[in-house]
């Protein structure tokens, strides 16, 4: 897992949304304590941030150089579909 979470110099933040206690935040909920520990290790200076919010579907953002920002919906997504989305979104550069 540790290669998965070294992001591209072009990500500047990642802010995940999701409700605290819904089911359909579940998922994106058990991934960020799997996760979160070593995508900040390999990542000190990159801010990822967890937005919690009663009702919120789970989502996730991706903010790029120059303002650009890409967002994924994680409703409905295991934890392993949640990782290969997040994947994702860290090595693109925009």
């Amino acid at each position: 897992m540790s290669g998965k979470y070294v992001f591209t110099q072009g990500l500047k933040e990642l802010r995940f949304l999701f409700c605290q206690t819904s089911e359909a935040s579940a998922a994106t909920r058990s991934f960020l304590n799997r996760a979160y520990p070593t995508m900040k290790k390999h990542n000190p200076n990159t801010p990822i941030m967890m937005r919690e919010a009663a009702g919120t579907q789970p989502r996730v953002f991706a903010r790029y150089a120059l303002g650009k920002e890409k967002q994924e919906a994680l409703s409905g997504l295991t934890d392993a579909q949640i990782e290969d989305r997040i994947t994702q979104l860290v090595k693109q550069s925009s």
